[in-house]
């Protein structure tokens, strides 16, 4: 039984969930700006090691695998999909499992905590706010406790966003250097002949908008999809939601502005995303990668996203 302390203590660091999107708009409104101008603030970070590395892996890819430009694009977002942030992915899915099993335990020592607390303060003749400023400090110490015991504090779950946002902006960078002779004359040329269908012309924009109009719909797909896994939002879940709709819609002309290779990989990337998101769903997937189960877990999830679907959109009162 835990017994209650009255030690200093320092909070727990919350848990920063973000999602790499949320950055990408303020990204990508520098990747327009011509190389060398003064607008251009990405300057710097386009000429960085990272960025570089990134181009040369992009050049020898192509290489070996013998693809058309656009072809070895859409292999290099999925190969980096996969190979990087599906395993971190599948990482933070155990951590919020773990969490998720927490809350039952962590609700019942909070009501005994509650009644000690209480006892104590009778006791002590502690006011209100007192007793509820120890209640505070000595839940948080469980709670911490409680993470470590378990190896799920809520931060970890955050490495797939400190790894996804900086190698998404740093391809992204490399396509752009690609794409404006930055870093090679000879494979801004082979860009400018390296599309495909109706996106012939890596180097120019898609004057056409489908790229664009394609990234915002599968990325508005994953909010949505997101969203609809959330039996009980809170008021800040729904704003964060809507914040994350806003910013889906908001990329589609911020994609028609950019080279076309930089939307191609921008929209392959999320759809690898969006293919991944739903691989994870999979009871038979949850369970190769060690995935605890929760109570809110489904043995078809698929039909309930599309049952779920339905009933919100097409049926909805």
């Amino acid at each position: 039984m835990w017994r209650l302390t009255l030690p200093l203590w320092r909070g727990p660091c919350g848990a920063a969930v973000a999602c790499a999107r949320s950055r990408r708009l303020t990204v990508a409104a520098l990747f327009s700006a011509p190389s060398g101008s003064p607008g251009g603030g990405c300057e710097w970070l386009a000429q960085s090691a990272p960025v570089h590395w990134a181009e040369d892996g992009l050049v020898a890819l192509q290489a070996a695998a013998g693809l058309p430009w656009w072809a070895a694009i859409v292999c290099g977002a999925a190969l980096l999909r996969t190979a990087v942030t599906l395993p971190l992915a599948a990482h933070q899915g155990r951590l919020l499992a773990k969490l998720e099993n927490l809350q039952p335990e962590i609700k019942k020592l909070a009501e005994h905590l509650r009644y000690e607390i209480s006892v104590r303060g009778r006791q002590l003749g502690w006011s209100e706010k007192v007793a509820r400023f120890h209640f505070k400090k000595n839940l948080r110490r469980i709670i911490t406790e409680l993470y470590i015991r378990d190896n799920c504090h809520p931060f970890k779950a955050t490495l797939l966003v400190w790894v996804q946002i900086p190698m998404w902006v740093c391809v992204s960078l490399a396509l752009r250097n690609c794409s404006v002779g930055t870093m090679d004359s000879e494979v801004q040329e082979q860009f400018s002949a390296g599309g495909a269908l109706w996106f012939r012309d890596l180097t120019a924009p898609d004057s056409t908008w489908i790229l664009p109009v394609a990234l915002g719909l599968v990325n508005l797909m994953i909010v949505e999809i997101f969203a609809l896994q959330k039996l009980e939002v809170s008021r800040l879940q729904k704003l964060a939601t809507n914040f994350f709709r806003v910013v889906s819609i908001v990329m589609i002309p911020v994609a028609a502005t950019v080279p076309s290779s930089m939307a191609l990989y921008w929209f392959s990337s999320s759809f690898v995303g969006l293919s991944h998101n739903l691989l994870l769903r999979s009871p038979t997937f949850r369970r190769l990668c060690f995935i605890p189960r929760t109570k809110y877990d489904s043995e078809t999830p698929y039909r309930d996203i599309v049952s779920a679907f339905t009933t919100k959109y097409y049926f909805k009162k």
